[in-house]
């Protein structure tokens, strides 16, 4: 089970280097971020720092018209 802290910073710093790029705040695509972290920490310990590099990769890899 992946601790909500590292969870929550995680989220926060990939989603804050992903903004960016000119995302809007409420886009839709930061849901799709916390459930891929979500899984990506309950399949093996991590720390926020290797989390939110999962994410940003994660976020770059969507397509534009995904959301």
């Amino acid at each position: 089970m992946v601790d909500e802290v590292v969870l929550k910073n995680a989220t926060d710093t990939a989603w804050t280097v992903y903004r960016a790029r000119d995302v809007g705040p409420q886009d839709s695509r930061r849901c799709l971020l916390e459930r891929h972290l979500q899984r990506r920490g309950e399949e093996r310990e991590s720390d926020t720092e290797e989390l939110a590099g999962f994410g940003i990769a994660y976020l770059l890899r969507l397509p534009q018209d995904e959301c």
